[in-house]
């Protein structure tokens, strides 16, 4: 079955092809939905309520453009939906705001130790975080999409970056002093 017909099945509330869909996207969306959250049983939460909003809100899909990055979108928004509920933003003075460089050594930090460490940081700094360096959001963007100023939106990256530096340079200095 095309993927032309699986969505108009999915409209037509088709359960079969609701479960197609599911099994053809799910892990993508799961990938996606745990990038933004705080763990894996919280981004497993955010894939079904990402599922469920999907296939409430298939029919506004008119076949125009990519059904995947529709997909995508309806995720990452499920995912900030329930943030933006937590108030996990704080305001802050823009002249405060101070870009931090992070270098990385490639050889001794793995990308799973980056991503954990991504997902252990603060809601509002990964949530940014994840939208302007992974994602390619502008922070006019960012501030639209979390109900949040762009300043407030270029604080919580600096102070993502902050912390990442921070503890990259701890696990570094950690390496080194083990292989002394």
């Amino acid at each position: 079955m095309s993927l032309d017909q699986l969505i108009e099945n999915c409209k037509a509330n088709n359960t079969k092809a609701q479960g197609e869909l599911y099994n053809l996207f799910s892990s993508k969306l799961f990938a996606i939905s745990l990038k933004y959250s705080r763990n894996r049983a919280e981004a497993e939460d955010n894939l079904q309520d990402a599922f469920l909003t999907i296939f409430k809100k298939i029919e506004q899909y008119k076949n125009k453009g990519s059904f995947e990055g529709w997909l995508k979108r309806i995720t990452v928004n499920t995912v900030l939906q329930r943030y933006r509920a937590d108030k996990v933003f704080e305001l802050v003075n823009e002249s405060a705001i101070e870009d931090v460089e992070i270098e990385i050594d490639e050889d001794t930090v793995s990308i799973d130790y980056l991503l954990k460490i991504i997902q252990e940081l603060p809601d509002r700094y990964r949530l940014v975080f994840n939208l302007y360096v992974l994602d390619g959001y502008s922070h006019k963007e960012i501030a639209d999409m979390l109900n949040i100023n762009v300043g407030t939106s270029k604080s919580n990256l600096a102070r993502a970056r902050y912390i990442l530096k921070q503890t990259i340079e701890e696990y570094n200095n950690s390496e080194r002093s083990q292989s002394l």
